[in-house]
């Protein structure tokens, strides 16, 4: 069963039992701190299926990525 934004399938119910691996992409979204953006953005995508009805979600999404970015660039130089 695919996720909503995500391009790949998810392990069956049995195989998520026995690997409780927490998914790859969420594991990363939750690192940025814009999990709860991100979470609004896929919610609203499955209720719209067009991302074009998502706008303030994807504004939303990308600027808290975006404030992420500048976060870590003091740290990267």
């Amino acid at each position: 069963m695919a996720r909503p934004g995500h391009a790949r399938s998810r392990p069956s119910l049995e195989e998520d039992e026995d690997e409780e691996a927490e998914d790859p992409v969420d594991a990363m979204i939750l690192r940025t701190g814009c999990a709860a953006q991100h979470r609004e953005l896929q919610e609203c995508m499955a209720a719209r299926q067009d991302w074009r009805h998502c706008q303030p979600q994807v504004r939303a999404f990308g600027e808290c990525m975006a404030r992420r970015q500048r976060a870590e660039e003091p740290r990267q130089a």
